[in-house]
């Protein structure tokens, strides 16, 4: 089911145990940028569990502008992506189609290498804190790119063949990682990138490379080296499940005191959040299929959390779990170190009841880069607290969720406005919210 334009608002009928099964694919981290490395290729690729997302239309959609050709291949969720006549794109075009995404600043090396220059528009994505684009930029100059700034984007161009170069990253930023890799497979010579994002959906898009004939190495320090090669051909890849969707689910489960099984979901890359999550109090089950996550009964455990890059407490798990948190006995304490505005949604959280007081200094850990500067990035959150429905306004894709959790196990009706936007993360999240028995519906319409 899509939902957009008049359809925007869900209305949510709380107090009701989400049960029973549900499925999660590819990850919204990978999958898109797998699509991407398809135009370094000169042969076409075969990507398989694809979930049916915003972000892969999006690109998709740009990948057709630039004359790939994208079609539904021999099983469901599978994509044939066939790069062999890429060609230039109308700059408006590529407005149009990229103005709700930040996917399109991935293209730039690939178009470099591909056609020899590339243009940029502004960049949409969730407003959750500082996600500067301009070390994209420079790490591009560095490369060899000549980069000229216009008032429809940038617009960025290659004399030559891009060169291999040292980079070392500031913080282990996933999608400066994810940059450096889709350039620096066919430059000329060695590239190293110190302090790197290790998540797993990078080593997926680094498995995705190296089936294409791309030399990657990845130490332990967090150093990659990328030798480049003059050609790379086609892949045929599974997409690693989505961990992220899996513990929006998981937490959906502990706080409507219900029973989800996940199928799909994987222990390995959801391990620091099994750890948090039984800590909690809440419980789950794994096999071969998926992961089943319930609530046992009996109170949950307040708990200290910090976020941090893989292999730490993913910040996107963050948001969903503090929904659960207030229906904890105690305080918990949540410092937020990757995102510095991520903890702005709990507000909606305390108009439906929750006690959640923000703080702007590093609380219950270690100090971060936020800590002496002005933002509110550390959360005590006492309870537990009934919450009573209430108007929300989706503020971003892991917040929206985490409303429409509170909004199921709150007691009442909440208005969720603005749920298009969880759209580019949750694959037919309204259909798996019928599935779990969710009483939800869209004003005018019948769901079912």
């Amino acid at each position: 089911m899509t939902v957009n334009g008049s359809d925007d608002v869900l209305l949510v009928h709380g107090g009701t145990p989400l049960q029973g099964e549900i499925r999660v694919r590819g990850a919204k981290n990978l999958v898109p940028k797998a699509m991407v490395a398809a135009l370094l290729g000169s042969e076409p690729s075969r990507l398989r569990n694809v979930p049916d997302i915003r972000d892969v239309r999006v690109v998709r959609g740009l990948l057709q502008l630039h004359g790939v050709t994208v079609r539904p291949g021999e099983e469901p969720g599978e994509l044939v992506l066939d790069p062999t006549y890429v060609e230039s794109a109308n700059v408006a075009d590529i407005d149009a189609h990229a103005g709700s995404s930040r996917i399109p600043i991935l293209f730039c090396g690939p178009l470099l290498h591909r056609l020899g220059h590339a243009f940029i528009p502004g960049l949409g994505g969730c407003d959750i804190g500082g996600r500067p684009i301009d070390f994209h930029f420079d790490v591009l100059r560095q490369f060899g790119a000549k980069i000229e700034k216009r008032a429809d984007g940038q617009y960025l161009e290659a004399p030559q063949r891009l060169r291999g170069t040292k980079i070392v990253l500031p913080y282990p930023s996933v999608g400066a990682t994810e940059q450096v890799l889709l350039t620096a497979v066919l430059a000329e010579g060695v590239t190293e990138l110190a302090n790197a994002a290790v998540e797993p959906e990078i080593e997926d898009l680094i498995c995705v490379l190296q089936k294409m004939g791309a030399i990657i190495a990845m130490d332990t320090d967090r150093t990659i080296r990328i030798t480049g090669v003059d050609k790379l051909g086609g892949y045929n890849h599974a997409a690693l499940s989505d961990r992220l969707e899996a513990a929006s689910w998981a937490s959906a489960a502990l706080a409507t005191e219900g029973d989800i099984y996940v199928r799909g979901a994987q222990q390995r890359s959801m391990m620091t959040f099994l750890n948090t999550y039984r800590k909690v109090g809440g419980a789950f089950q794994i096999d071969d299929e998926g992961i089943r996550f319930w609530h046992p009964g009996g109170q949950l455990k307040s708990i200290a959390l910090e976020t941090d890059v893989h292999p730490g407490f993913q910040t996107d798990w963050q948001q969903p779990l503090v929904v659960a948190l207030t229906q904890a006995t105690g305080l918990s304490i949540v410092h937020e170190t990757v995102y510095e505005s991520r903890l702005g949604f709990t507000s909606a959280l305390n108009q439906m009841g929750a006690h959640i007081q923000l703080y702007r200094e590093c609380l219950g850990g270690s100090n971060c880069r936020f800590g002496q500067r002005n933002f509110l990035h550390s959360a005590v959150v006492s309870g537990p607290t009934k919450l009573q429905g209430a108007d929300l306004v989706i503020p971003d894709l892991r917040g929206g969720f985490s409303y429409l959790i509170a909004a199921l196990a709150a007691q009442g009706t909440s208005r969720v406005h603005g749920i298009d936007l969880i759209n580019r993360g949750y694959e037919n999240f309204m259909d798996k919210l019928m599935e779990l028995g969710a009483k939800v519906e869209l004003p005018g319409k019948a769901l079912g």
